[in-house]
């Protein structure tokens, strides 16, 4: 059975979210809020784990994981960005948007979209996500929690803990959440596509 943190939306409790961490670190798979929904999330390196999730959403290898940052800091780290793309970002995180980019030799293959080379990226302003990356002191592999069959990520902690209290080993509540998705936004050519419209507004990017 999962453990179940009761954690502070917007004044996340510092011991809990350390524990948080301490389980990720321990190869955990955690479910936790953002500002989209709740998400899945384990650490960068720990294949077994990422494995483990790709077995609760059913995924296959074509999907696009994202790498959930607290800040912008991490990026040149693991993609590939040239000066208008940096803007672009700078300007519009931390927010609802994740955004494609050409991942570096510092992003796991296994977590690339297998032709394209590329890695989704999220800033989130979900303050216990935040709390969480802060503790962690680098990105999370993290993929929307949206079950086989859905079209729309979780919202309900105690609906998670009825379905998923067997198969991952922390979740997280931060209260319900709203279900609208991130914009996506493809920034890997000369001029930015937005590849699906959600709660950023996609306006910067036409």
């Amino acid at each position: 059975m999962s453990q179940f943190f009761y954690i502070h939306q917007d004044n996340p409790q510092s011991r809990l979210i350390s524990q948080s961490v301490d389980f990720l670190r321990k190869g955990g798979v955690i479910v936790y809020p953002t500002d989209s929904g709740y998400a899945l999330g384990c650490m960068l390196e720990d294949k077994h784990a990422m494995e483990r999730i790709c077995r609760i959403r059913q995924l296959d290898s074509h999907h696009n994981f994202t790498l959930m940052c607290r800040d912008l800091s991490e990026l040149s780290t693991y993609a590939h960005v040239d000066n208008a793309a940096f803007r672009l970002i700078k300007n519009n995180t931390p927010g609802n948007y994740t955004f494609i980019l050409k991942a570096t030799k510092e992003v796991p293959r296994r977590l690339m979209n297998e032709k394209r080379k590329t890695i989704g990226l999220r800033v989130p302003s979900n303050p216990i996500a935040l709390a969480l990356l802060a503790e962690l002191n680098e990105p999370l592999m993290s993929t929307t929690l949206m079950l086989p069959g859905n079209d729309f990520a979780e919202s309900d902690p105690e609906e998670i803990r009825d379905t998923l209290s067997k198969q991952v080993d922390l979740i997280i509540n931060g209260g319900y959440l709203g279900q609208q998705p991130t914009t996506v936004v493809d920034l890997t050519e000369d001029a930015p596509v937005v590849v699906r419209e959600g709660a950023g507004d996609p306006a910067p990017f036409r």
